[in-house]
């Protein structure tokens, strides 16, 4: 790249332009404008508050579930029998994990693929690449998943008395004891995130056009369908996740021995037990997540000028 500085005068000022020209090609081009990434990391922090709020209860009958192999009903008999004030119990550790988890996932995901474009990566690698880079960002934040599933765990109700408290109570145990499963998380961060950017705007082109009539509830179907489809064939890595966190101190036990482990026990249909309330839930929480995030995003960046 060749760059030349054009000094133009005049009576009252002095305007100097910087031109840049490609050596191969001879063509005059600009510097890139400057980023605005930021929009999409506040949509994304505020699709992940309003998800959070809907659908924790749904989450937390699938997570008894996963730790117990229990049917919905014996879930939601546990849950009711803890009574209403309790139902929101642990609900700020997933509110500042997954707000921050999707600002990071939809902010992250737009700078790497705009920072690869720029280098000449094609549009496909870039996306994937971007895709799996954001995935294994937003895995900086399993602290917050660590502790979420000890405070959904009833048999941990008595020895944590809040969020603040469970964290400051790892602390014994080292910094490692604040990432365990974190094997598990890279395993299903990058992947899905890979299959999600891949399809999403090709699912939503592919929807009746009746429905851009209505372009939050094409948003809405588009991400719940993709919500929906990767959180049911990334089910068993989420289940033997929740079995490496549930753990408090003691021996540090690989992703292969405790997913082989939970196989031997349960079988291999076992894996997927509360799948269904699992789907259902993803489907309602990327729905609602990606639509606010559409939402949030053209509400940031304003009225277009034609």
């Amino acid at each position: 790249m060749m760059c030349k500085d054009v000094v133009m005068s005049g009576n009252s000022s002095t305007v100097q332009c910087t031109e840049c020209y490609s050596a191969s090609t001879g063509q005059r081009s600009f510097p890139p404008a400057p980023t605005k990434e930021w929009r999409e990391y506040v949509a994304g922090w505020g699709s992940g508050i309003v998800n959070i709020c809907i659908t924790f209860p749904i989450n937390k009958t699938m997570f008894r579930q996963q730790l117990h192999g229990i049917s919905a009903c014996e879930a939601f008999s546990q849950l009711r029998a803890e009574g209403l004030l309790h139902l929101y119990r642990g609900i700020l550790p997933p509110l500042l994990q997954k707000s921050a988890s999707t600002a990071l996932m939809f902010g992250s995901f737009e700078q790497y693929k705009r920072l690869l474009t720029e280098r000449q990566v094609s549009s496909e690698s870039s996306m994937v690449m971007a895709a799996f880079f954001a995935g294994c960002t937003e895995a900086a934040l399993t602290p917050f998943e660590r502790v979420q599933t000890l405070m959904l765990d009833h048999k941990y109700e008595g020895k944590f008395r809040n969020t603040p408290h469970a964290f400051a109570s790892l602390r014994q145990y080292g910094v490692r004891e604040y990432y365990r499963g974190l094997s598990a998380i890279l395993m299903r961060n990058g992947p899905s995130n890979i299959i999600f950017f891949g399809c999403r705007d090709k699912l939503r082109t592919s929807l009746p056009e009746s429905f851009n009539k209505f372009g939050l509830l094409a948003d809405f179907l588009s991400g719940a369908c993709l919500g929906a489809f990767i959180s049911t064939i990334f089910y068993p890595i989420n289940t033997t996740k929740t079995h490496m966190q549930k753990t408090l101190g003691g021996e540090y036990q690989s992703f292969r021995f405790v997913f082989s482990q939970l196989v031997k026990e349960r079988g291999a249909g076992g894996m997927f037990r509360g799948v269904h309330v699992n789907y259902t839930r993803s489907f309602l929480s990327w729905g609602i997540i990606n639509m606010s995030y559409s939402y949030l995003l053209e509400l940031l960046k304003g009225p277009k000028v034609l």
